[in-house]
């Protein structure tokens, strides 16, 4: 039997419909290990219920997705780690082509396990409307199929998974992720509301989805389940935290289900938020101006995922979750290694200086989510690592594609979303930032070799064992220069670089720090400073995280501050992200187009139709009529000359759908 470990620091008081533990054979256990695999050997007989599922056991490796990482160069590295299996839709129960079905998995594990204890981790995600906010991940029911949900989702899982052929394992499931925290941001008024995200919060299909899923689930004694809790960078605001774990709570006591069907919470699935940002915390602040300031951090209570999931667990508990919960860590993509990881706090000659210099997760926005150029794989799977922390698992199998960097047809359910080009820049949820998507990416689910390539080169702690592959460079970008300069802006260009697979992007850097990074070979530089010298450099990067040579060094002075004698004005126009039949949503992007800079502007929206409804996503605006205006949407401050700014508007419309025009005006 592997050596185990006992939960970090808190028991579980369950009630009696849990069978008791052997907590003195546990209490005998050491510190974190990783986690083991077993051989292949008949099961033995039911296991008894743990406190830690994780403590002493093997965790099963998907042969499916094992052997496409084997099939990457240096893969084989890590094609021995345990990855969670997707059931994403029904057809997923029996199996799809190149994916085993749910019973053909437990027969697997069976087998691994050889009689000794042993989990597989499943992912239940196919609630009715699914992922409201994101089209990539849409699902294949409709807004009000719970029925189906029910009877063709849960039901047969739930048969599956009570067969006493499968009683010796602990089965780990993390129940729906995604969609509960989107009622608490994306639904009800909030800036960032969408009509679909309304619609569920409106029929209450995503709480007694979840409610039923647990109740269904948590009756079979060997299944553990973990709700999806998000992660730092989406809920970690005092204004969404609480929220959050009220409509968890919710959720929980849905449908016949009660809290005891919830053996803890798993955060960061799917995602890239840093495990730890070992060089600057929540409390430290630069020339008396806190980190929370900064823009990256932009007020929220968390810097990292790993001091979100403990508060989390505390919040949790405090709200009438049992005691002993756990907390589960996704690690699968949130390593950010490689040549652009940070070796010491940055500068601090300001607080966005110190926080962008020495931050880990080196997204534009916390808010990106979709196959995020850069990242590296994370801590392997182990067991116990920290208080209150259960495991650090792989939810998401590194190398599945998190979404399609264009339209593809398919019979999934599976959209479109332009948070998956790397041409995109931004919405409202992500504060108009660019993607930082990686190119050519296939159907969210579907094997992405380039970006395993690219986890695998920038895994942190680095990957032994193994070649990376591809460790030729791109050529070093050339013709670096200044195509608009303002006050407080800087527009550069350069010739594109070479690479012999494919040049995936381009990191720029002023004074020698990185301050954005772009698919393309432009790129504008905001927040700068009135007459002042800044010095530019660009680095090309490739699939496998391999660098150029910084490009030749490029000095670009800022204009004079504007004064008296300037003149300001503004020009408006729009790009439709979802169109619904009879309404849409869109991005608007406001510019100034004057020689000073504004404190103020005013866009007018005019259609041709009838009984037309504009509504500003920040909750400024609610207008019914032909004409619709909206002043300073999501922005604070001046529009500096030649600066831009952006908000999303939905618009429903009956009569014409003429499309609308647009005007601007300087205030």
């Amino acid at each position: 039997m592997s050596s185990g470990h006992p939960s970090s620091g808190h028991a579980r008081r369950r009630p009696v419909l849990h069978r008791l533990r052997a907590f003195a054979a546990v209490a005998a256990l050491g510190a974190a290990t990783l986690l083991p695999v077993a051989a292949a050997a008949p099961a033995q007989a039911a296991d008894a219920r743990v406190d830690n599922p994780y403590v002493g056991a093997g965790v099963y490796v998907n042969p499916d997705w094992a052997a496409n990482a084997a099939a990457e160069p240096g893969g084989s590295a890590v094609a021995d780690q345990p990855t969670a299996i997707w059931l994403d839709r029904i057809a997923a129960i029996t199996g799809t082509p190149g994916h085993q079905g749910l019973r053909a998995h437990l027969d697997n594990a069976v087998r691994q396990a050889a009689g000794k204890p042993f989990v597989v981790q499943l992912v239940v995600y196919d609630l009715p409307g699914r992922d409201c906010a994101a089209l990539s991940s849409n699902g294949e029911l409709g807004p009000t199929e719970i029925g189906r949900y029910r009877t063709e989702f849960i039901d047969p899982i739930a048969a599956v998974l009570a067969d006493p052929a499968y009683a010796g394992l602990r089965i780990v499931t993390t129940v729906e992720l995604d969609s509960l925290p989107n009622l608490v941001t994306n639904a009800g008024g909030t800036a960032t509301a969408t009509p679909q995200c309304d619609t569920m919060k409106a029929n209450g299909n995503y709480i007694n989805g979840v409610g039923y899923a647990l109740a269904k689930l948590g009756a079979i004694s060997n299944v553990y389940n973990y709700v999806d809790a998000g992660h730092h960078g989406w809920l970690g605001w005092d204004s969404n935290l609480g929220p959050a774990v009220d409509v968890l709570h919710q959720a929980a006591t849905a449908s016949g289900s009660t809290t005891a069907n919830v053996h803890g919470f798993v955060v960061n699935t799917a995602n890239y938020s840093a495990l730890h940002e070992p060089y600057y915390t929540i409390d430290d602040s630069v020339n008396g101006t806190s980190v929370r300031q900064s823009k990256w951090v932009d007020w929220n209570r968390y810097v990292d995922e790993l001091s979100y999931a403990q508060a989390f667990r505390q919040k949790a508990v405090a709200a009438g979750f049992d005691p002993g919960v756990g907390m589960l860590v996704d690690t699968s993509r949130n390593g950010w290694g490689g040549t652009a990881r940070p070796t010491g706090p940055g500068a601090r000659t300001s607080v966005d200086s110190y926080v962008d210099g020495g931050r880990i997760d080196r997204r534009f926005q916390t808010g990106n989510w979709c196959n995020q150029s850069g990242a590296g794989l994370g801590e392997r799977p182990r067991t116990a690592p920290e208080p209150g922390i259960d495991a650090y698992v792989w939810v998401k199998p590194p190398g599945e594609s998190d979404g399609n960097s264009q339209p593809v047809p398919n019979d999934e359910g599976k959209g479109f979303d332009r948070m998956c080009d790397p041409t995109y820049t931004g919405n409202v949820r992500n504060n108009f930032q660019m993607s930082g998507a990686l190119p050519n990416a296939p159907l969210a689910g579907s094997w992405f070799s380039a970006q395993f390539r690219e986890l695998l080169k920038n895994a942190y702690p680095p990957v032994t064992g193994g070649s990376a592959g591809d460790t030729t460079p791109p050529s070093t970008p050339a013709g670096l220069r200044s195509t608009a300069a303002t006050a407080t802006t800087v527009s550069l260009a350069w010739t594109a670089s070479t690479d012999n697979v494919g040049v995936t992007g381009y990191d720029v850097y002023r004074n020698g720090t990185a301050v954005g990074s772009t698919s393309g070979a432009t790129f504008t530089d905001t927040g700068l400073t009135a007459s002042t010298a800044y010095r530019y450099t660009v680095v090309a990067h490739d699939a496998a995280g391999n660098a150029s040579a910084a490009s030749a060094a490029l000095t670009v002075t800022t204009a004079a501050a504007g004064g008296g004698g300037g003149s300001a004005g503004c020009t408006a126009a729009y790009r439709v992200s979802n169109d619904w039949g009879s309404g849409f949503n869109a991005d608007v992007t406001v510019t100034n187009t004057g020689t000073a800079a504004t404190t103020g502007w005013k866009v007018t929206w005019t259609w041709g139709g009838t009984q037309q409804v504009g509504n500003a996503w920040n909750g400024v605006l609610t207008q019914s009529g032909t004409g619709v205006s909206v002043t300073n949407a999501s922005y604070n401050g001046a529009l500096a000359a030649g600066a831009s700014t952006g908000f999303g508007l939905s618009a429903g419309y009956s009569g014409s759908n003429t499309a609308p025009t647009l005007s601007c005006t300087a205030l």
